[in-house]
């Protein structure tokens, strides 16, 4: 090889590197902006899950009927889970900024795509759970002798039905992230 083909050769390599290191900034920097993506569903559902109740009067104000999220033990298990889900995520964004800044870190971000895994199970358990009970409450079980409460209870049924779509906005977002950083781990 003569010089000019090792120089030639090196300078390849090293604009490979920086499109490398470039690409990875950048899904550093989506990784950042999914974080705060799922930490606002999360916080939205649980805020709004938590303080879901109707009250509807019977016959007269002495009687009346109420439905609350914590009636649901399925809806409790929802806003604890969305809360803990939003704690980790507002914890791991200084991980996530410091991803920004060291492109080529590679330990803290195997952490970040096993802890995600894990947060992504349990955030779609609950809300897969959830989202079963406002089915329930939208159409009832005939079967069962179920019947639906919507009817009746219209604010409750909308924001837990909101509540359940911010949620499942999360989970996208976080099935985002594990496949961001699983690319740019293999980029690295």
């Amino acid at each position: 090889m003569d010089a000019t083909t090792t120089k030639a050769v090196k300078l390849e390599a090293a604009e490979s590197s920086y499109r490398a290191k470039g690409s990875t900034r950048g899904i550093s920097i989506f990784d950042l902006v999914l974080r705060i993506v799922a930490i606002v569903g999360t916080l939205g559902a649980a805020v709004a899950m938590g303080t879901t109740q109707q009250t509807l009067p019977f016959f007269s104000q002495f009687v009346q009927f109420q439905a609350q999220y914590n009636d649901i033990d399925t809806f409790t298990m929802f806003v604890i889970v969305n809360s803990i889900v939003c704690g980790y995520l507002a914890l791991s964004l200084p991980l996530s900024i410091y991803h920004i800044v060291r492109s080529r870190a590679g330990k803290s971000r195997v952490l970040l795509l096993l802890l995600d895994t894990i947060i992504l199970c349990l955030l779609t358990a609950g809300a897969s759970a959830a989202a079963a009970i406002v089915y329930l409450a939208h159409n009832g079980n005939s079967s069962a002798n179920w019947f639906a409460i919507c009817q009746n209870f219209q604010d409750f049924c909308q924001r837990s039905s909101g509540a359940v779509i911010g949620s499942f906005v999360a989970v996208a977002a976080i099935s985002l992230l594990i496949i961001l950083s699983g690319f740019a781990l293999s980029r690295r």
